[in-house]
């Protein structure tokens, strides 16, 4: 697809990098069926190729209005699109592009601008975020059917700070709001990682990873998360860590790409590609041997679905792994459908978009559950609350239940 970027875009770097992006495109439509959205609207400009057709409207100068700004919110950014499409199309950097230009030539009502940033900063400062959750948590009762409905019934003690004692360090990413929604899960890492020999560092002074600011088109302060967290993970690497860990898929994506939205920046560059390359999802960093060596055995276990979050399928391209390892800790997995779908959940999705991310939902756990499972798992907290929201079985990150059975006592 052919565009030639006008106005402020004209002759400059940004326009050259866009039109560069759309080229790949070849109007094929094998991204469409691939789509959640369009799957459910049926509407081509809820597909990639029509969103594709807006930004490439928006690069050339063509109008824009409240119509092509709602197409564009109504994207998942799940990505599936690029796994399935032949030529190679960036469309999630096209897609925040879009947002960006969107953003510049269309303010958004005040209330709508003011809303979104206030969703951003709150979700992504980690001490109110938690501070904010244990109030809602005890206010549960007074609140609200759906505002109560996302919050925890109550938390699981995290355990206490495991000492340092293995020479293998990883650095572990606590994320935004997951401390506060879930810490059961960076404390189950922890002990598992400790039993196979591994010690957990904590990134002390780790801002957000900057994907919520970055997908809504507020690439400045996302930068600036991005700084922040180079700064801390590059010092701790240079004391001898050998990765920087993600349990959260999605904010393990956004770290992966540090590299390259940093690129341009001479001061931090070269750090920012070494975090890039140093990171790994959980699942990268074990293999379905270290569960062997410490006692477990296949077929001992419950029976589990497995959901992989778009972000780690379509996104970091990490298949397979997850579902070998919860098999090597004696899990049997079921059976699913529609496994590359979204489950609607993606960051503030489902706060900013209900009625899709609620059918999106529905379809995603009828896919999960043909099979009867005891268990879901799955790799992101946004999907783990949002699928527990509904899920007839209980929804776990797979680290939680692969903790579980280590702790289980021999012969129980």
């Amino acid at each position: 697809m052919y565009a030639r970027p006008a106005g402020a875009l004209e002759n400059t770097p940004r326009g050259r990098d866009a039109q560069a992006l759309l080229q790949r495109c070849v109007h094929c439509g094998f991204c469409l069926p691939a789509c959640p959205t369009y799957r459910v609207t049926g509407n081509e400009l809820d597909s990639p190729r029509g969103r594709i057709y807006l930004v490439k409207q928006l690069i050339e100068g063509g109008p824009v209005g409240e119509a092509t700004r709602a197409h564009l919110d109504r994207c998942l950014t799940c990505r599936a699109c690029e796994t399935a499409c032949p030529s190679g199309v960036e469309y999630g950097r096209i897609i925040d592009l879009g947002r960006e230009l969107a953003e510049e030539r269309l303010p958004r009502p005040a209330v709508d601008r003011v809303a979104r940033i206030a969703i951003t900063e709150v979700l992504g400062r980690q001490r109110l975020f938690s501070a904010l959750a244990r109030i809602g948590t005890w206010l549960r009762p007074l609140l609200p059917t759906r505002l109560s409905a996302r919050l925890p019934a109550g938390h699981t003690a995290s355990g206490a700070r495991l000492p340092a004692r293995h020479a293998r360090r990883v650095i572990l990413l606590e994320g935004c709001v997951q401390p506060g929604l879930a810490p059961e899960i960076n404390a189950a890492t922890a002990r598992v990682l400790d039993r196979l020999g591994i010690t957990v560092i904590r990134a002390r002074g780790e801002a957000c990873c900057g994907a919520l600011a970055h997908h809504h088109g507020r690439s400045g302060p996302a930068l600036d998360q991005a700084r922040r967290n180079v700064h801390v993970c590059a010092a701790l690497l240079d004391e001898g860590a050998e990765a920087v860990v993600s349990t959260a898929s999605a904010c393990g994506l956004m770290v992966k790409d540090y590299g390259r939205l940093l690129a341009d920046d001479p001061a931090c560059a070269a750090a920012a590609r070494r975090v890039s390359d140093a990171t790994r999802d959980l699942s990268e960093i074990l293999q379905p041997s270290d569960f062997s060596r410490v006692g477990l055995a296949r077929g001992t276990g419950p029976r589990v679905a497995w959901q992989s979050p778009c972000t780690l399928q379509h996104g970091q391209r990490v298949t397979g792994r997850v579902e070998a390892l919860l098999e090597a800790a004696g899990f049997r997995l079921e059976l699913t459908s529609g496994a590359t779908l979204c489950c609607g959940s993606a960051g503030t999705y489902s706060m900013l978009q209900p009625e899709l991310s609620s059918e999106l939902r529905r379809r995603k756990i009828e896919g999960l559950t043909i099979g009867s499972p005891e268990y879901v798992a799955t790799a992101n907290i946004g999907c783990r609350m949002h699928l527990a929201e509904t899920s007839p079985v209980p929804v776990r990150h797979w680290i939680e239940l692969v903790d579980q059975v280590l702790l289980r006592p021999s012969g129980a």
